[in-house]
């Protein structure tokens, strides 16, 4: 059960949306707020709320967020820095309650698939969206979501194919990561001050990398994707370096040049066509934003250097975009930018018409790229068994609304 917050509560409601159509349904809070996904502010506030001394509030707030982001803390007795009567307090008022696993997934390879559960129904069904971890040798991607659907509609993309339902807030946004971290025990352990192995070496994090590639569009909901960001980054608590984050968008103009100078995290492109034809078929944005304005806004990006190349990602299309002609255009296109071109074959879903390149059309593509001075790695398809690879990503609801549908004719 949830309803809407008083109108004198200012935490933790969704940030204002920078869309251009208007989601469905809004964020509805509990009862009792989490306070995952609130900033140091907000936290003070929060503090308030309980009659916490003024003097104090600071203090105390810096001690839950260390208790929230650095120790893992799955309930205030937890949180032993602070006293018996405001822990008591504050478990009356608020939880640290993160997103629901309503499904988790493990792949052949390692990748873990979860479906979030989250505040909310439309049509009778829950809101949930999908978030994905892929262990490397050398590092641990998480993908994280920031709509529920998506309302871009690209035409090669399963998640495309799911109508925009709302937009996620900046505790949402975060709780994947400390959603993650419970999940794969990835927290500070309670009897040491820094992450560290036996030996005194720093302990590697299985979460090292975000990714802001799951579900939606990150620059349509701007304020709660960059707030969210925030705590992620922050050192006193996630820590996870922006150069460490990748925010991707399919090509939302006039806020690039704002998440360069807001959130600072690196960048990436979905980019997938040379023309503005093909684009404006695989990548309907691509009407509103043609590629002269895209890339013009990519090479204006704040921060873009060699040492902090965009990236370009190009899904491969068999007989579609992955001419060597279409190579060769590709770097005409992007001469001038400090980029790395991601390509990546199509990883398919049930109902799709198109079909991946081959491996050497692939590798013919990638020559002419590479040759003419910009990495071209193939990104290696991860989770395809359990639909968690790149534009595979569907709410379970989604998917079984469209089984139904097929089965009764529609």
């Amino acid at each position: 059960m949830t309803a809407p917050l008083a109108a004198t509560e200012t935490f933790p409601a969704a940030s204002p949306a920078f869309v251009e159509k208007r989601p469905l349904a809004t964020y509805l809070a509990p009862a009792q707020p989490s306070l995952v996904g609130l900033s140091r502010d907000q936290l003070v506030q929060a503090l308030g709320t309980i009659e916490v001394p003024e003097r104090q509030r600071r203090m105390r707030a810096q001690q839950i967020w260390h208790w929230l982001y650095v120790r893992g803390a799955q309930n205030f007795d937890a949180m032993t820095t602070l006293s018996k009567d405001v822990r008591s307090a504050l478990a009356q008022r608020f939880t640290v309650a993160r997103p629901e696993i309503a499904a988790e997934q493990i792949s052949v390879d390692g990748t873990r698939k979860w479906l979030i559960r989250l505040p909310g129904e439309i049509d009778g069904a829950p809101h949930e969206v999908e978030c994905v971890y892929i262990p490397e040798a050398d590092r641990g991607t998480l993908c994280i979501s920031s709509q529920v659907g998506c309302t871009l509609n690209c035409t090669f993309c399963h998640t495309g194919t799911q109508r925009l339902v709302r937009n996620l807030t900046a505790g949402e946004i975060a709780g994947q990561v400390v959603l993650a971290r419970d999940q794969l025990g990835d927290w500070t352990p309670t009897n040491e001050q820094q992450p560290a192995q036996a030996g005194g070496e720093k302990r590697t994090r299985l979460v090292s990398n975000i990714v802001m590639m799951g579900m939606g569009e990150p620059l349509y909901n701007f304020e709660a994707v960059r707030d969210g960001l925030a705590i992620v980054a922050d050192g006193e608590g996630l820590s996870i370096s922006k150069r460490r984050i990748t925010l991707s968008t399919s090509g939302v103009v006039p806020n690039i040049a704002r998440a360069g100078a807001e959130i600072g995290s690196m960048l990436a492109v979905s980019l997938h066509a040379v023309t503005d034809e093909l684009r404006d078929r695989l990548v309907p944005l691509n009407r509103k934003y043609p590629l002269r304005e895209l890339l013009d806004a990519c090479r204006n990006y704040p921060g873009v250097s060699n040492a902090r190349r965009i990236t370009f990602e190009y899904v491969m299309l068999k007989g579609v975009n992955d001419s060597l002609a279409d190579a060769k255009a590709l770097v005409r296109l992007l001469k001038g930018i400090p980029a790395k071109i991601n390509l990546i074959p199509f990883n398919p879903w049930p109902g799709t018409s198109f079909e991946c390149s081959d491996d050497a059309t692939i590798g013919a593509f990638s020559d002419i790229v590479f040759n003419a001075g910009y990495a071209s790695p193939v990104r290696t398809p991860r989770g395809r068994d359990i639909l968690a690879a790149c534009g595979q990503l569907k709410s379970e609801t989604e998917k079984l609304r469209a089984r139904a549908l097929l089965a009764a004719g529609a």
